[in-house]
């Protein structure tokens, strides 16, 4: 009798039919397995070189739009009227720091004393006098500043009047219409002559701040004793707030007389002006600002408080369920956990919206928490609110993975411990969480990768104020609106004109986005690379 063979162990006709047409081909089944999976490879690195190559493509122009954008701002003369405009600021944030002291004396007076507001506001009479008064001494400069601004804002005008005038006439001279594009009158501005009006208010304003310094040094002399004890000290940080004030008086007047029309401004200039300034103002009447400063703080405030929430949970649950849980607890709190990352992320602003924001300012009005930083809350959409939420949305990626990197910890590891005598809490405390250390970090800095993308949420509930919050009064900025740089983009994207400087700036930002995530999750792989080393 023949010899019995194996049919399971023989190929199948259908395979011996795929190999035969593949070496109709020239490619072995290896070969074609291994082009295979290297196409995914060779599409992923084309489909990240593409994005790399639209970014760059669309944003690489901003800069010289924003070299020209601060050109004109120099020879209009807005940058002479800035310097006016800068103390006229100052001054108003010094009438604001008096607003709030008094505000805090009147509740000071009705919480604390007993006093009703007709009495607290009569207490206050001569305080009030003292603050208009102050208000007041700014007066002749700020008429002066609004007198230039209407001149220096008409020189702009004209000069971008006949920009589009120019590109105008381009385009009908490129579309063979030549006759009509010389119909198109430009008028070429001369800025020496246009500024002259300005330029000629340079005495006026030195005699100005010489009469405002001798009015403030009366002021602070006049400053009226604190409505209440509580308030003294704040009353002499307010004193010693105006000599500052007025301290920066000639340094004002020395850039006035140093600045020059003329001057060219450097190319550099308009990369710092993107990465170091500190406002993102758009369609205004003044001057366009285009500085990263505020949205890079408000997305990394809005991280630090997801990350404070989602590491010691997220770690937290990783180690138990890795470590202590049941496998029946295993089961349920693992899919739990993960679920969440289901949720849709504009499903959870709302939620932030409706629910988490009237939540945290409910709670914020609870009397013995009035000593919490920042509480009771004005806002409900907040840097707190967003970071809440984008918390929640880090932790299913931090467990994911810190509870990967200690189910690799080798088992002899745990083993020895316990054969010294450690006990359960010592052994993970001191043997597997640190071997699996190198590991938790990269979960970690994933999860900030995740956190720092994400566009809906912070868009929904982070207030979307552009400005820097106020870290003078601590942790209590945490509770202040800000905006991100992923919430500026989807925001402003589609309003834009294509190709305008408003376009190119957020382009840079999504440049500026790109490699910041890209370097957090280069460092997260590296250290996944070094931990995968320490284990073998």
């Amino acid at each position: 009798m023949p010899p019995e063979t194996n049919s399971a162990a023989l190929p199948s006709p259908t395979f011996n039919i795929v190999k035969r047409r593949l070496s109709f081909f020239g490619l072995t089944l290896d070969e074609c397995i291994q082009v295979f999976f290297g196409g995914n490879a060779f599409v992923a690195v084309v489909i990240l070189g593409l994005i790399t190559y639209f970014l760059f493509r669309e944003g690489a122009e901003f800069f010289g739009q924003n070299r020209q954008n601060l050109t004109v701002y120099r020879q209009a003369g807005l940058e002479y009227v800035d310097f006016m405009r800068r103390q006229e600021q100052a001054h108003t944030a010094l009438t604001r720091d008096l607003f709030e002291l008094r505000m805090r004396a009147v509740s000071d007076m009705t919480t604390r004393q007993g006093l009703t507001l007709a009495e607290a506001n009569q207490r206050l009479a001569s305080f009030d006098d003292y603050a208009g008064r102050f208000d007041d001494a700014i007066g002749p400069l700020r008429g002066m500043v609004a007198d230039l601004t209407e001149v220096a804002t008409a020189i702009k005008t004209k000069f971008n009047i006949n920009q589009d005038k120019l590109e105008e006439r381009e385009q009908l001279q490129s579309a063979g219409r030549t006759v009509e594009a010389n119909a198109v009158k430009v008028e070429p501005v001369d800025f020496a002559s246009e500024i002259a009006p300005i330029l000629a208010t340079r005495d006026a304003y030195l005699e100005n701040n010489r009469v405002l310094a001798a009015e403030f040094a009366k002021l602070v002399e006049q400053v009226p004793a604190a409505p209440t004890p509580k308030l003294q000290g704040a009353v002499e940080r307010f004193k010693v707030k105006v000599k500052a004030y007025v301290a920066t008086f000639p340094s004002i007047e020395a850039e006035m007389a140093a600045w020059d029309f003329r001057k060219s401004v450097p190319l550099w200039k308009a990369f710092s002006a993107f990465i170091f300034g500190r406002q993102w103002l758009t369609a205004s009447f003044w001057q366009d600002w285009y500085g990263v400063v505020p949205l890079f703080v408000g997305s990394l405030m809005v991280s630090m408080v997801a990350l404070f929430l989602a590491i010691p949970l997220g770690v937290g649950a990783a180690v138990y369920v890795n470590q202590i849980a049941s496998l029946r607890e295993q089961r349920f709190i693992k899919p739990c956990i993960e679920f969440i990352s289901a949720f849709p992320s504009v499903v959870l602003g709302f939620f932030g919206i409706a629910v988490l924001g009237e939540a945290l300012r409910a709670l914020s009005q609870v009397t013995w928490l009035q000593w919490l930083p920042g509480f009771p809350i004005a806002e409900r959409l907040n840097a707190l609110t967003a970071g809440c939420l984008l918390g929640l949305i880090a932790i299913p990626t931090i467990f994911t993975l810190a509870e990967d990197a200690l189910q690799n910890v080798p088992r002899a590891f745990k083993e020895a411990s316990y054969a010294l005598g450690a006990t359960r809490l010592q052994t993970i405390t001191k043997i597997v969480v640190p071997a699996g250390l190198s590991g938790i970090i990269s979960a970690i800095l994933l999860g900030l990768g995740r956190v720092i993308g994400e566009t809906m949420v912070v868009l929904l509930c982070a207030g979307n104020r552009i400005a820097i919050p106020d870290f003078t009064e601590g942790l209590s900025a945490f509770v202040q609106p800000v905006h991100t740089m992923t919430g500026i983009v989807a925001q402003e994207m589609g309003e834009v004109v294509r190709g305008g400087i408003h376009y190119r700036a957020l382009f840079v930002v999504g440049i500026f986005l790109f490699f910041l995530s890209l370097g957090i999750n280069f460092l997260a792989q590296k250290i996944v690379r070094r931990y995968r080393i320490s284990i073998g």
